[in-house]
């Protein structure tokens, strides 16, 4: 992968059954997205509308060893919707599944990473979380907020999940990541 390449972690939350328009929106931008799921997505991620977008399911697993190496380094990462097991694993540095590999080298290389952490009320007080996001946005991470679509981060309320869904503008994400990669 290489200057317009971007990869698209995918986590296991209502947000990930908009992974198709999201894909649609960065590559009218001019991106060429791959689709890296986590396990928890594939109950949300609808594959065969990903592969038929870009011509190829979304990645959910590492290679076989007889498999040829994916690519190279992506140009920018996004992480939409990103959990909060996600976003605190990131942030502690571990590195346990192909998804969480491609963030965790993106952050270590401070390669632009875009993070829209779709976490309801009650797991955003717990204590871990806020300490998560301080080390990201420290690394250099940005967040869109998934309520507004504006920089920063809120608690999705319990029980609003296909509200945010709705309301979500695919947009929102294509235009803050032209801007990082452009800041780079």
């Amino acid at each position: 992968m290489s200057g317009m390449d971007v990869a698209l972690i995918v986590c296991g939350a209502p947000l990930a059954s908009r992974t198709p328009d999201l894909v649609q929106a960065l590559v009218v931008d001019g991106w060429r997205p791959t689709v890296i799921g986590t396990q928890a997505s594939s109950g949300w991620l609808d594959v065969d509308a990903v592969a038929a977008v870009l011509g190829e399911p979304p990645l959910l697993d590492f290679r076989q060893p007889d498999q040829p190496k994916r690519g190279g380094s992506p140009a920018a990462v996004v992480v939409c919707p990103a959990t909060f097991n996600t976003v605190n694993k990131a942030a502690s540095g571990i590195s346990d599944t192909y998804a969480m590999g491609v963030l965790c080298e993106a952050i270590g290389t401070r390669t632009p990473t875009l993070i829209v952490p779709m976490v309801n009320d009650k797991l955003w007080g717990h204590p871990a979380w806020s300490g998560s996001l301080s080390i990201l946005a420290d690394v250099g991470a940005t967040m869109l907020d998934v309520n507004t679509g504006r920089v920063g981060t809120s608690a999705v309320a319990s029980g609003t999940g296909d509200d945010v869904v709705a309301r979500f503008d695919p947009l929102w994400l294509s235009g803050l990541l032209r801007a990082a990669a452009e800041a780079r």
